[in-house]
């Protein structure tokens, strides 16, 4: 295994354990052993396990964001639809069990700026592309656009867990033409 194979794999490793047991449920020798690498081999690409948390943070924002921009198409009739089932479908592969930016926001508030500024980000990153998209389609008032497309996917993030992915999508798409259809 190359060097950068070994990274990829401790970054695969720590997301999936800190995505099953948080932050905080999860210690660096856990994931050297799931990784089946040296413990110097982490060191040698993590300063510490709050960099590695970092990354993974990194990492996953990054193929949210691919995700999403490979589902929607900006020219579309409704690209806030699209935004929408993509997210639902996000939900269901690769988030069915809550949303790992929340959580790292409430582990790291107070412990640790980077990590919490890394979060938080993705949060306002969120919101800043509705809030994009909305000026594009010439949206009225597209800051309030920006903020009810963003609590309605945050919301059917947090729904997930209590009724699924694919009902918590069904509510928010039908929101979301609600939404829609009632700006100019």
């Amino acid at each position: 295994m190359t060097r950068s194979a070994k990274k990829e794999t401790l970054l695969e490793v720590a997301e999936r354990l800190f995505y099953e047991h948080g932050f905080r449920g999860v210690g660096l020798k856990q994931i050297i052993n799931e990784a089946n690498v040296a413990t110097m081999t982490l060191y040698n690409h993590f300063s510490s396990k709050d960099n590695l948390v970092e990354e993974v943070l990194k990492q996953r924002e990054e193929r949210y964001w691919s995700y999403l921009d490979s589902h929607v198409e900006m020219d579309s009739d409704s690209p806030f639809i699209l935004a929408v089932e993509a997210h639902g479908r996000w939900l269901k592969e690769q988030s069915y069990n809550g949303d790992m930016f929340l959580r790292a926001i409430m582990d790291y508030s107070g412990f640790d700026d980077e990590v919490e500024s890394i979060a938080k980000g993705h949060k306002y990153r969120l919101l800043k592309y509705f809030q994009e998209l909305a000026q594009k389609k010439g949206k009225d008032n597209e800051r309030d656009l920006a903020n009810q497309m963003t609590l309605l996917l945050e919301g059917t993030t947090s729904m997930t867990t209590l009724i699924g992915a694919e009902k918590a999508t069904q509510y928010s798409i039908a929101m979301a033409r609600t939404l829609v259809q009632n700006t100019s």
